[in-house]
């Protein structure tokens, strides 16, 4: 006999507690509900359960056999629903929630493409700087730049970017140049406030890793505010390479200390976890790693 019939219904009798309430919701004869669980039972060589006139109960050995059941037809069932999605043309409502620099600088302009791409598709894109919970707050997607994705969450690594340090050219020429990170305590900082590293700036240097603790001038929780400061001639600032790749090529900003190399950031896309992918949001994935996977700060160099 089928062995994924044998389990399709012997799963049903249990959760019916009943030979002819199974046999109804499977369109099948008691008869023959009744054949497949003895035969399997038989194959087996163990009984899965106990009749009684009044009821049904699982032995030990049907207990274990059930959630093995159980995994397995769940597992056929996500593999037919995602092979089925796959053939499925992207359309509805996609919710998305991007960093608000990185949005506006990098993923704006490509929007329109994707639209253009997926004519079906209704994008809702939210920029925020604060990590959102997806699922509570009705998010299909979500781009986070961190060190580690969310162990919670599916996720798939589109581009990097490194943190760099770095002030104007004015700024150095007022204060000097730092020589070693030791001494961003005597110098003007510009801090991030939602980086994680918070007022403890790490660096891996020619001697290993190293923990700077600065004393910021100025806070703030955009980073073009930074750099827009850090322009001026304010201070030493510590920010991501997509943020900074054309003042540093330009020569209006000027890293600093680059044999002390700050930490990299991987670019995610995630999103919860579930049984399978909508189409949409596969789709947004693929275009997101297809466009991000030659990123061009990775590959500018200063001037």
């Amino acid at each position: 006999m089928d062995k994924f019939q044998e389990m399709r219904v012997f799963s049903a009798v249990v959760d019916a507690s009943s030979f002819v309430a199974a046999a109804d919701s499977l369109g099948m004869s008691k008869a023959a509900v009744s054949r497949y669980v003895s035969e399997l039972e038989q194959r087996l060589g163990v009984r899965l359960m106990h009749r009684t006139t009044r009821k049904l109960s699982l032995t030990p050995e049907g207990e274990v056999f059930l959630a093995r059941c159980r995994d397995i037809l769940a597992s056929i069932e996500s593999s037919e629903a995602e092979i089925s999605t796959r053939s499925v043309t992207a359309s509805g409502l996609l919710k998305v929630s991007v960093p608000v620099s990185f949005g506006i600088r990098h993923l704006a302009p490509l929007w329109s493409e994707f639209l253009s791409d997926h004519p079906q598709v209704t994008l809702d894109v939210q920029l925020a700087d604060r990590v959102i919970d997806l699922v509570d707050e009705g998010f299909d997607l979500a781009v986070r730049i961190a060190r580690l994705p969310d162990s919670s969450l599916i996720s798939r690594q589109l581009a990097s970017t490194r943190l760099v340090l770095c002030a104007a050219p004015s700024y150095l020429k007022r204060r000097g140049t730092p020589a070693h990170p030791s001494e961003l305590a005597q110098h003007d900082v510009l801090g991030y406030s939602l980086m994680a590293m918070g007022d403890q700036w790490q660096f891996t240097g020619p001697e290993g890793p190293l923990s700077v603790k600065v004393r910021p001038r100025m806070w703030t929780n955009n980073g073009d505010s930074c750099v827009a400061a850090a322009l001026q001639g304010s201070g030493i600032q510590l920010q991501p390479t997509f943020l900074i790749d054309d003042e540093l090529a330009s020569g209006q900003l000027v890293e600093i200390l680059p044999q002390f190399r700050s930490v990299e950031l991987g670019i995610y896309a995630v999103y919860p976890s579930r049984k399978f992918v909508l189409p949409k949001v596969r789709a947004m994935v693929e275009f997101l790693a297809n466009e991000l996977g030659q990123a061009p700060w990775v590959k500018k160099k200063p001037a």
